[in-house]
């Protein structure tokens, strides 16, 4: 087996936005994904009014994602992935998929969600069809890339 979980209470004794942030971002990625998933089979299901409560709790968790996320690389030391050999370049592959893509989504999330907001379904539909695939993308990797940072050890 390549990887064993890390006891979080080993990387630190004390409770520092170094220790709690990468949690509760990844807490709030996984909480936009629900929300996002199930803003999708909502709007399918042709319930407009929740699909739009379910993707304002998306875009609420999304903008306490990125306050907390630059929160965190403004005060904390950057923590070094340590893993090597196969490992190293797929991490790599994801996490810089997942930055160039976060870059993309986020102005098709604000734009997509104002769209929505105005009721221009027209034009909110159209970009929401590539907005929400990239959005879970950008989402679910930075999920993965937690738990490859902060929970695996590497041999």
């Amino acid at each position: 087996m390549p990887w064993t979980p890390v006891d979080c209470r080993d990387m630190t004794d004390s409770m520092s936005t170094a220790t709690v942030l990468p949690h509760v971002t990844a807490a709030l990625n996984a909480t936009t994904v629900g929300f996002a998933a199930a803003g999708y089979v909502l709007i399918r299901r042709g319930n407009r009014q929740a699909h739009r409560v379910a993707m304002i709790g998306a875009v609420g968790c999304s903008a306490l994602f990125l306050i907390a996320y630059l929160t965190y690389h403004f005060t904390s030391p950057i923590f070094v992935f340590k893993g090597q050999g196969w490992v190293r370049p797929v991490y790599y592959t994801l996490m810089i998929s997942h930055i160039v893509l976060a870059i993309v989504v986020t102005p098709m999330v604000l734009l997509t969600f104002a769209r929505g907001l105005r009721g221009r379904f027209d034009r909110h539909r159209p970009l929401a069809r590539w907005t929400l695939p990239l959005w879970l993308y950008v989402s679910i990797t930075g999920i993965a890339v937690y738990v490859m940072l902060y929970h695996m050890t590497w041999a």
